[in-house]
């Protein structure tokens, strides 16, 4: 079973991680448009600013995500999720939907009224992903280049 560990977004492992995830984005955006990757500062994913969750498998480094608090939205304090990543080999087993809760719970934590991320339409699992968990479409509310589509979730429920 995956198990997920706090480390800095600078440490070698989370940038390997986020090495991988870059590459895979470049390689499968739309062709005729640039992916645009940016290695996020560590100060953004310390706590409780936010925080950085790397999943390990049988002692190897299989996923990531973080979360960030950004300024604040209609219902109070926000978080944004960045960077929710596993590697092929092991999608299908449901870590995506143990990292993402595990952000959630977090951001609860920090008294997050909502949690927001953005994505592009291309990545249909995660899309799909983010849908089964309770998550709505919402008007931009960045002007990420790389996204096509931004998503919120009501955490005080």
């Amino acid at each position: 079973m995956v198990s997920l560990q706090p480390l800095p977004v600078d440490h070698p492992r989370s940038r390997a991680l986020l090495t991988d995830y870059f590459a895979m984005r470049g390689e499968s955006f739309p062709q005729g448009q640039t992916y645009r990757p940016v290695f996020p500062e560590a100060a953004v994913f310390a706590p409780p600013a936010g925080i950085f969750l790397v999943a390990v498998d049988e002692g190897a480094d299989v996923g990531c995500g973080g979360i960030r608090r950004i300024a604040d939205g209609p219902d109070g304090t926000r978080y944004e999720v960045k960077h929710l990543f596993l590697r092929p080999e092991t999608r299908g087993r449901g870590w995506g939907r143990v990292l993402l809760e595990a952000l959630e719970d977090r951001a609860r934590e920090w008294d997050a009224a909502d949690i927001v991320l953005d994505t592009h339409h291309t990545l249909a699992s995660a899309g799909a992903l983010y849908s089964r968990s309770g998550y709505l479409p919402i008007e931009p509310y960045n002007d990420n280049p790389n996204a096509t589509v931004w998503l919120r979730k009501s955490l005080s429920a």
